[in-house]
């Protein structure tokens, strides 16, 4: 019996990654080693052990840092206080934030000055949901469930939601309309706030069920929520999901009985990796391979001013 790999398209990095990556490298380059990254640049740990071979710094807090030295913000954003006591420490800050998340900041300045309490959908500790809330920390009410939803209580004032970018859009919906069946008229997020890479790349892997597949590997690492949203959305869908790293040699075991393996990696997965358990499925005996494209991507964000060549 032939057995098959469904390969998601699209897959890996997204435009946000490229471009907190690029900014890193680019900074190495310009300057020589060390650059700090406050936190890890994007949750890859693949990424990051290659960033510090060429220098990269990780640290948890800016004040970890040197006086005078660059400090990277990382691609999931930071509250305004961490920019403010990164210069007021004399650090040279080169924002690497994702575009999509400076939006959704942007979306928390507005609602909460005008006098909405902003409702957060997202993980309360999650890196994002942490700088997002730090924007107006005294409106903003982090939503982790619809049971979050139905025990807020906005003091009588109007509520608008946002949203952590990586989440499954079935877990926005579900909050958001328990927020909706308790307030009844509230400002809902706008539809790009799941960021277009996490919305491609979940309807890849409801594609890919569609299509067959009974068993679907997710590249990433632990630490990253829309990795960990992949494997969410499969098995929301019916298929078994498993998130493995990429780097080590595939369990075989976890094949057992299936013909068919749908195969996706997350947003700050590199396509090295994807490639390499492609070939590890092959040694296993899957050797038909066939792509699943659900959308093309062609988005790319500017590079800051500091990482610019004039």
């Amino acid at each position: 019996m032939s057995k098959r790999v469904l390969l998601a398209a699209p897959r890996s990095f997204c435009a946000g990654v490229d471009r907190a990556i690029e900014i890193v490298e680019r900074l190495l380059d310009q300057y020589g080693p060390p650059v700090y990254v406050r936190h890890q640049i994007v949750h890859n740990e693949h990424v990051v052990r290659r960033l510090e071979a060429l220098g990269a710094v990780f640290v948890e807090h800016e004040d970890e840092i040197p006086r005078g030295e660059i400090c990277v913000l990382s691609a999931h954003g930071v509250a305004p206080a961490v920019k403010e006591n990164a210069e007021r420490r004399g650090l040279r800050v080169v924002d690497a934030v994702c575009p999509l998340v400076s939006k959704v900041h942007a979306e928390a300045r507005r609602y909460a000055d005008s006098g909405h309490v902003v409702a957060l959908v997202g993980h309360a500790d999650h890196v994002e949901v942490i700088g997002t809330r730090g924007e107006r920390p005294e409106a903003t009410v982090v939503i982790e469930s619809a049971e979050d939803a139905r025990r807020l209580d906005p003091g009588g004032k109007p509520i608008a939601v946002i949203t952590q970018t990586t989440l499954s859009l079935d877990d926005v919906a579900s909050t958001v309309d328990a927020l909706g069946d308790r307030f009844g008229d509230l400002k809902r997020p706008a539809a790009d706030d799941i960021c277009y890479a996490t919305q491609n790349r979940q309807d890849a892997v409801k594609e890919m069920v569609a299509q067959g597949a009974t068993l679907i590997l997710v590249i990433g690492s632990e630490t990253s929520s829309n990795a960990q949203r992949l494997v969410e959305v499969a098995r929301l869908h019916g298929a078994p999901a498993t998130l493995i790293d990429g780097e080590r040699d595939l369990d075989r075991d976890l094949l057992d009985d299936h013909t068919t393996v749908g195969l996706t990696a997350g947003a700050s997965t590199p396509e090295e990796l994807v490639q390499a358990v492609v070939s590890g499925l092959a040694a296993a005996g899957y050797d038909e391979l066939a792509e699943v494209e659900v959308a093309r991507e062609d988005v790319h964000f500017r590079l800051p001013r500091e990482v610019v060549s004039t």
